[in-house]
């Protein structure tokens, strides 16, 4: 990609937000809130690259939910959610699946999210505008 389009609405990371999660008493992990810095929302149908690392320790896709008006998708099913709209107040919720959790302290969180703005064509083939949502934090781990 040469190019994409950068608009710094909000921080991608949301402060204060990192913390554990729990099932059935166990740490089974963490999570995080992340926002779109964009001036509108979009499908999830849209995003095209996502990642997360902690620490610069990338974490596999497997072990991602992103969760988003009371439902939980995994990153490869993107292409898929076309119905389902992510409303640029609303922030959504990362869930690692990493038992035990992330030791007590600050942790650096990056999240790369690129997508595409369907209303913005740009070239033959259907090729839109690409948009680079991407952001990094530290943040204290909360239980």
């Amino acid at each position: 990609m040469a190019f994409a389009m950068r608009m710094n609405f909000v921080d991608v990371v949301v402060s204060d937000s990192l913390k554990h999660y729990y099932v059935d008493g166990k740490r089974m992990g963490y999570e995080f809130q992340i926002r779109l810095s964009y001036y509108r929302g979009h499908f999830l149908s849209v995003i095209d690259e996502f990642g997360v690392k902690v620490d610069d320790f990338e974490v596999p896709t497997e072990r991602i939910k992103f969760c988003i008006n009371g439902k939980e998708f995994s990153p490869v099913e993107f292409d898929k959610c076309y119905t389902e709209f992510w409303n640029v107040i609303e922030p959504a919720t990362i869930r690692v699946f990493f038992p035990g959790g992330l030791p007590e302290g600050e942790h650096k969180v990056d999240v790369t999210l690129m997508f595409h703005s369907p209303y913005m064509p740009i070239g033959p083939d259907h090729q839109y505008m690409p948009v680079d949502s991407c952001g990094s934090k530290t943040l204290p781990i909360h239980d």
